[in-house]
């Protein structure tokens, strides 16, 4: 009896992991921002080249150097360039953005929303 007992707790605890699984990228919230030419370019002056770097350095106005755009809203999730670097890491892996989203955002100032999830973020376009 007492090895059915551990059998049965073992199995619950190895269904409750794999349901967890199911669920490891739970949806955190989301902010609006445009995307305007001061995101274009780094801290520095350089021009950026990509829409990862873009949206980061957008996020890098917002929370380090106060440059907001109108349209900007906060976000709880990217405040520190540490923090900024995962976004930049999240936003460069497949189906975080399309490619005319990619693009719309590197040659042009566009509102986007960035939806944030616990391991990933997904970016679409709100207006060209």
């Amino acid at each position: 009896m007492k090895k059915s007992k551990t059998v049965t707790v073992a199995g619950l605890l190895l269904a409750s992991l794999f349901g967890g699984a199911a669920h490891a990228d739970d949806m955190l919230g989301s902010y609006v921002a445009r995307i305007s030419d001061r995101d274009h370019q780094a801290s520095d002056g350089y021009a950026l080249d990509g829409a990862a770097q873009m949206v980061r350095q957008d996020r890098a106005n917002w929370h380090k150097f106060h440059r907001r755009d109108s349209d900007d809203e906060g976000d709880g999730w990217f405040r520190t360039n540490d923090q900024r670097a995962d976004l930049q890491r999240m936003l460069e892996r497949p189906g975080a953005m399309s490619s005319s989203t990619k693009r719309a955002i590197v040659n042009g100032e566009p509102l986007i929303q960035v939806d944030v999830y616990e391991n990933s973020v997904r970016v679409s376009i709100l207006e060209n």
